[in-house]
């Protein structure tokens, strides 16, 4: 499809923004998959050219992370393979399983994610003892969070920081760091499966990447210069923006007056 020049400057800036708070605390495809469908762009379309365009966002903040010292990849290698595997399967499964019930569950586990981090004030200082082992976090955290962003995908990015604070006890930047590698990663699986079954829009997805490219290193710069005091309200708003997004497009009559 052609859109005009208009609609895809709109389309770049849209990613821009996106690219810079998913860099911060995930959650970017709350405004690019709404903004792919204004334009007119069919569903599967909409996700697949949403993956192509969020891949190079993800990947620009993973590689100015990875430059600055916050993420050993070598260290990593397990979670990246296990991440990989787990959203390259669930991005098949998702042509034949309902995620109904999925739908349901989600905005109630972001809520919780932003209580938690709304109300534990030292929550991100690192330092603690990890509760398991990077090889059975790999295995058990990547490989299902993984599943997760290849079969349904909001709110990934939340999920990923939450157990690398409570479970491997990082430091939030760290954290933060930690999740946009693998973000990457599951990003790439699915990408590959929705580019072999032809359905990204490149001249879109590409004009997007652009946008998103610089926003998220835009927003790994701010992860890094600012901190904890900067990422942990931002986890909170995303992450209850979400939910109150999935709640919404679920239950459009709670959000009406007189409810």
């Amino acid at each position: 499809m052609e859109l005009g020049v208009d609609l895809l400057a709109i389309l770049f800036f849209v990613a821009l923004a996106a690219g810079f708070i998913d860099a911060i605390a995930g959650g970017g495809g709350m405004l690019t998959v709404p903004a792919l469908l204004s334009v007119g762009i069919p569903p599967a379309q909409a996700l697949a050219t949403n993956k192509l365009q969020s891949s190079f966002g993800s990947f620009s903040a993973s590689w100015y992370f990875v430059r600055n010292g916050l993420v050993n990849l070598k260290q990593m290698r397990l979670a990246i393979g296990c991440t990989f595997a787990g959203s390259a399967t669930g991005a098949i499964l998702v042509q034949h399983i309902d995620a109904t019930i999925l739908t349901s569950l989600i905005p109630i586990l972001l809520v919780c994610i932003s209580l938690y981090f709304l109300f534990s004030p030292n929550i991100g200082a690192g330092g603690g003892t990890p509760k398991l082992s990077e090889a059975a976090f790999a295995f058990s955290v990547g490989t299902s969070i993984g599943f997760y962003d290849g079969f349904f995908g909001p709110g990934t990015g939340s999920f990923f920081t939450i157990c690398f604070v409570v479970i491997a006890q990082l430091g939030l930047v760290e954290a933060t760091a930690r999740t946009k590698i693998l973000n990457f990663t599951s990003n790439i699986a699915a990408l590959i499966l929705f580019i072999l079954a032809g359905l990204p829009i490149w001249k879109v997805g590409l004009i997007m990447a652009a946008g998103g490219f610089i926003g998220a290193r835009l927003g790994a710069h701010i992860v890094i210069s600012k901190g904890q005091r900067f990422i942990r309200p931002m986890v909170v708003i995303m992450s209850m923006g979400m939910a109150i997004k999935l709640l919404w497009q679920q239950h459009p009559q709670w959000f009406q007056l007189g409810f």
